[in-house]
């Protein structure tokens, strides 16, 4: 999943035994501290999880969403066939599916559902929610369908078309000559109400692993055909999940309460009933809030890392937190001067990770010289594979292409996230230590993630696509194939932004995609990793670091924080308060 702040895991034997809470380190309001979060009711108050976010819901909408932030509130409202589970994410659990088979040829999987999980409609004038009827196996084969349709533009189209039968069909289509009657294309069917078989191109081991995600969860096909685009709005939409939606003013705050309806046996053994999550746009306006316990959990600023790791108050309230996403610059292959391999090996080999991540994020985070995080299947051990900071090595690369010592080398774009171009400048400043080619051939602009999204799609000409851009993927699923084909970064086939040729690396990504035996698909991926970033690779992308950093949790708040929302949203249904302590403080 491309990632903003981008949304070490202990049961998955991560290294470092390090300890993973679910919120991004960052959050943001104002340029003042003198803030207070107000309850909303005085009376009778619910018990609430107070907490803050950086960026506003892009959507709701389950097959269109793509960014953190969007996915952690679907997983609140809508249910999927399967759940990570919370505690141990790499172990997939029922939820809204009960029982699941799938044929001798692994073609066809068959999802028995529940039929007592009712679509409900909240209206947060009265307070009051509607049951409109049962959720049943023909939500799911709507939605299932739907996440194929190219008119919702959402980057996991492509996802999904790479595995569900028929779906690449539906989703390769010219957007204008779309229409339902199109969906039969999918080789998705409900037998009955309870029933619903999901038909795919080949085996694909990792399909499983592929189900609690938000894309293919179910959806009332007759409101969004009566709504249209507004199907969403607060008071018009149908959910299924454990809260419903109580209030959304965009860019300032979002409300969920406990959705009343939901049968008792689906819902987590925490006790939240209401949760509200303001919009802050500063790491330092949160942490006063969090010292003057307005929120229940906060990032920790990079400029207080050193103070709150060295102060024992804190010390009980600690997380160090990560979302296994790597992070990495990414090189434009089909014009100069990236389209030469040998640049791309010099300008990656120029780079010392370790520094980076002292001088760029105060040593909060992980140097990666690879693409895959601990923790997925198929990853191999951290940074065993690649080149690395290599100066020698890059000179000799430089040397070996079209710019010998930088001479001639074209000035070039580059394209950060917002508030990151300090990464493009020691970039920059590394490239010219190393290799000679002047800072000033480099210019470099920030951009909003939906826009830098935009500029650096396939599909805006090339002449207008930057040299290089920053981006960062996390895991969707846990199973290497997410990383080395779903992410664009090592296949030539899917999204693909960095326009680069089939290769030897294709080929075994897709013997490892439909490779059935696991022992086997490791070392396919650990052969894709070593073409890539070997010294005889291609470098398609400068890959970075891991980001790692802390969290502070308030006493009276407790769950699973160390492992949940590692993959897809959330679950605060999960999350317990200590309702008595955190009003007195609130009030105190």
């Amino acid at each position: 999943m491309f990632k903003k702040s981008l949304r070490a895991l202990p049961v998955l034997a991560v290294m470092m035994a390090m300890v993973v809470a679910l919120v991004p380190t960052g959050f943001a309001f104002a340029s003042s501290t003198d803030i207070t979060l107000v309850s909303l009711m005085q009376e009778g108050e619910p018990i609430t999880y107070y907490n803050t976010n950086t960026a506003q819901i892009s959507t709701i909408d389950p097959q269109a969403a793509t960014d953190s932030e969007s996915i952690d509130a679907i997983e609140q409202l809508f249910l999927a066939l399967t759940d990570a589970d919370p505690e141990n994410p790499g172990n997939i659990v029922a939820e809204m599916a009960t029982e699941w088979s799938t044929s001798e040829d692994g073609l066809t999987w068959t999802f028995t559902i529940r039929d007592d999980v009712p679509w409900v409609r909240w209206d947060p004038v009265t307070d009051e929610g509607e049951v409109l009827r049962m959720v049943t196996a023909y939500d799911f084969e709507y939605g299932i369908k739907r996440a194929c349709d190219p008119r919702l533009g959402s980057l996991y189209g492509a996802v999904v078309a790479a595995v569900l039968d028929g779906c690449e069909v539906l989703n390769t289509m010219d957007v204008a000559d779309v229409s339902d009657e199109d969906y039969d294309l999918v080789n998705v069917t409900a037998l009955d109400d309870t029933t619903v078989q999901v038909g795919l191109q080949f085996p694909a081991g990792f399909f499983f692993s592929m189900t609690p995600m938000w894309i293919l969860r179910a959806v009332p096909q007759e409101i969004i055909q009566e709504y249209g685009d507004d199907w969403t709005e607060l008071g018009t939409i149908a959910v299924n999940g454990p809260f419903v939606l109580d209030e959304w003013v965009r860019g300032v705050r979002v409300v969920f309460v406990k959705n009343p309806y939901m049968p008792d046996d689906l819902r987590g053994p925490g006790n939240v009933e209401r949760m509200i999550t303001t919009i802050v746009q500063d790491a330092g306006t949160t942490f006063a809030l969090y010292q003057d316990d307005q929120v229940d959990i906060s990032g920790v600023p990079a400029a207080e890392v050193q103070s709150v790791l060295e102060d024992e108050a804190y010390q009980d309230q600690l997380l160090q937190t990560t979302n296994l996403a790597t992070y990495y610059f990414a090189f434009l292959h089909d014009k100069p001067p990236f389209d030469d391999v040998h640049v791309r090996r010099a300008f990656s080999a120029s780079v010392d990770r370790e520094a980076f991540v002292q001088e760029a994020l105060q040593g909060r985070g992980v140097p990666m010289i690879h693409l895959i995080p601990p923790g997925m299947f198929g990853a191999v051990p951290i940074n065993e594979v690649g080149v690395g900071y290599n100066p020698e090595y890059a000179k000799e690369q430089m040397d070996m292409g079209p710019y010998p010592n930088c001479e001639g080398f074209p000035p070039i774009e580059v394209v950060t996230y917002q508030n990151r171009g300090d990464w493009a400048e020691i970039v920059a400043a590394s490239v010219e230590e190393v290799l000679g080619c002047p800072t000033n051939l480099f210019t470099i602009e920030q951009l909003e993630f939906s826009v830098l999204l935009e500029v650096t799609n396939k599909r805006t000409p090339s002449e207008d696509r930057p040299h290089m851009w920053t981006l960062g993927w996390g895991p969707d699923y846990p199973d290497a194939h997410n990383w080395v084909f779903d992410a664009g970064l090592l296949s030539c086939e899917g999204e693909n932004n960095l326009m680069r040729p089939c290769t030897e690396i294709d080929d075994l990504i897709m013997q490892a995609k439909v490779e059935s035996d696991p022992e086997v698909r490791k070392e396919l991926y650990y052969r894709v990793e070593e073409l890539a970033f070997g010294p005889e690779g291609e470098h398609s992308i400068m890959p970075l670091f891991m980001g790692i950093g802390y969290s502070l949790v308030k006493p009276w708040l407790s769950g699973p924080l160390e492992t949940d929302g590692l993959f897809g949203g959330a679950h605060y249904d999960w999350r317990s308060i200590d309702q008595e302590a955190q009003l007195a403080a609130r009030e105190g």
